[in-house]
């Protein structure tokens, strides 16, 4: 399968969790499905469709840190200048919260558009992943052809709720899936795993006849290269474990 493989780097990235409003903003440690979509429509320049369209990713980061950050919370005027450079006003008042913050994030992402390369080579828009500061470089942008292989390994990647069927490894976790920007935003989520430490395809209960696609440009490991779980934005979605 031939996929387009691009490469970005950050000094600093933050995916907040949505339902944490005040006091703490903790961080996803992988980017979720739908800001990886925002990412690749802000490099295409419009809203594209997700019909049909696959990803699949490698992320990772060299630490974490917290920061303190604030929210200034305005009330309907009084008719009076407000004053931001006090704590708390009239009109307002100044929230502090803290972030968690991820250092030096790096993001292999795989799509099945390898048509899209000269788009990804000059991005319609300043590159971000994360919050709206948070801006990006793509340090290399290729067409590569991945290959199917018995035998792979899974690292710093999201992977489909189902395999939490297949291993104890990894965490199971709600993500934003996508954000439907013609019904106001509207978000649907998923549940996926995540896959931090290294994971071979042996360990992983399967289908003896079972195979993955492979980055055949990765270093090898046990006789293996990186494996790729592809997702999808829309449609069907297998987030459903049965215990039967």
């Amino acid at each position: 399968m031939r996929v387009l493989k691009v490469t970005a780097e950050g000094i600093m990235t933050s995916f907040r969790y949505p339902h944490f409003m005040q006091g703490i903003h903790p961080t996803f440690e992988m980017p979720p499905p739908a800001t990886i979509y925002g990412h690749i429509c802000s490099a295409l320049g419009e809203w594209i469709s997700p019909a049909g369209l696959r990803f699949a990713y490698r992320f990772t980061y060299e630490g974490k840190v917290d920061d303190v950050e604030h929210i200034h919370v305005l009330t309907p005027a009084t008719g009076k200048i407000p004053r931001f450079d006090l704590p708390k006003t009239s009109n307002g008042s100044v929230n502090p919260f803290k972030r968690t913050l991820l250092f030096k994030p790096r993001l292999s992402l795989y799509l099945d558009r390898p048509e899209w390369q000269s788009a990804f080579r000059s991005p319609h828009y300043a590159l971000i992943l994360g919050r709206s500061q948070d801006l990006f470089t793509y340090t290399n942008v290729e067409v590569i052809r991945l290959v199917r292989s018995d035998s792979a390994y899974f690292e710093h990647t999201l992977a489909p709720y189902s395999l939490s069927r297949q291993t104890a490894r990894g965490i199971a976790i709600l993500m934003p899936r996508f954000l439907d920007y013609s019904r106001n935003r509207a978000p649907t989520f998923g549940r996926y795993v995540v896959i931090t430490k290294r994971v071979h395809s042996r360990e992983l209960l399967r289908e003896p006849s079972e195979t993955y696609w492979v980055d055949p440009t990765t270093p090898l490991s046990n006789d293996s290269h990186l494996g790729l779980f592809f997702h999808q934005f829309i449609g069907e979605h297998d987030d459903a474990m049965s215990l039967a």
